[in-house]
């Protein structure tokens, strides 16, 4: 095995390590503020949104570990998710020009996962017209 293999090797186990422990640690956060909305008896929309961006990063790392990749629409998902959570928190003090400059940042992702999304399905056609021409040409 020469020293390029290790190195993979290191960084392919370095990342699995890295996941299972953003994982236990999503795990942590998520019970930890379930036993805080208990304790206060109180469930704001700020928390929903909060256990929905759990839920989101535990599910990029399910889907990293079932497909060894992280769809890029998933990160903006969370994304978006966190700024409407910012917007929500937000004092009524706030100068309206910052909600707009956090609403447009939620429209710039939203357009960006959409242009992703139509990234994959034209992959994904290019893929199957790619396997079609093989077989037409062993065919």
């Amino acid at each position: 095995m020469n020293d390029t293999n290790y190195v993979q090797k290191f960084i392919w186990i370095s990342e699995r390590v890295l996941l299972f422990l953003i994982a236990l640690a999503t795990i942590f956060a998520t019970t930890s503020e379930i036993i805080r909305m208990i304790d206060v008896k109180i469930v704001n929309l700020s928390d929903l949104f909060l256990l929905f961006i759990y839920a989101e990063v535990l599910g990029m790392v399910a889907s990293f570990y079932a497909n060894n990749r992280i769809p890029v629409t998933l990160p903006l998902i969370i994304a978006m998710t966190a700024l409407t959570r910012m917007i929500i928190l937000q004092s009524k003090d706030v100068n309206a020009i910052n909600i707009i400059y956090e609403a447009a940042g939620i429209l710039i992702l939203a357009i960006s996962a959409y242009i992703m999304t139509l990234k994959d399905k034209i992959s994904l056609k290019k893929l199957m017209l790619r396997e079609k021409l093989e077989e037409s040409e062993k065919g």
